[in-house]
């Protein structure tokens, strides 16, 4: 049995324990430096997850919330790479799911790599064998050379397809409000 703490205030404790799964998965590739998740605390939009097997942490993500769209974007997820392929990526999203839907949100969203990769094809089949949909539309940032889709998970019955290109609205207004320093 996994256990799995959340922070929704900055805990410096729990970013030394999480700092080291989040920098090997995304250290040259895509991390947000420490400073804007800190503002991202600070402006009461991000959680922090670690999930620990014993004492050691194994699995972490920093979800953001966009609860004007009734989403929460998973912003990264990694499990620890000797632990991989045991199902701990499927028990944190299951566990967010779950805090997800108990906040009231509508949907959980993430972005991927779109570019046809192994690595990429990979990562699209486990957000899909968690439920997610994979959204035609593919995203191009101005500051990045990756181009990204949207995946979203419905939380409530009865919820409608949705675009790619409306998720990405919500995508990017989180990822200009994360990087904006200040209120």
């Amino acid at each position: 049995m996994m256990e799995i703490k959340t922070a929704t205030d900055w805990d410096d404790h729990l970013w030394r324990v999480a700092s080291p799964l989040y920098m090997e998965a995304f250290g040259d590739k895509g991390a947000k430096p420490t400073k804007i998740i800190q503002n991202m605390f600070a402006k009461e939009m991000a959680e922090l997850h670690v999930g620990y097997n014993k004492s050691t942490p194994v699995v972490m993500a920093l979800t953001g919330k966009l609860e004007a769209d009734g989403m929460m974007i998973i912003d990264y997820l990694t499990v620890s790479e000797n632990e991989r392929g045991h199902g701990l990526g499927k028990l944190l999203i299951a566990y967010i799911r779950k805090q997800a839907m108990t906040k009231g949100y509508k949907n959980l969203i993430v972005e991927v790599e779109s570019e046809e990769t192994s690595d990429n094809k990979r990562r699209i089949d486990f957000w899909r064998s968690c439920g997610f949909f994979l959204t035609e539309y593919v995203h191009h940032y101005i500051w990045v050379p990756e181009t990204y889709q949207a995946m979203y998970l419905p939380l409530v019955a009865g919820s409608g397809k949705l675009s790619g290109e409306d998720l990405f609205v919500s995508i990017n207004t989180f990822h200009r409000k994360s990087f904006r320093l200040g209120g």
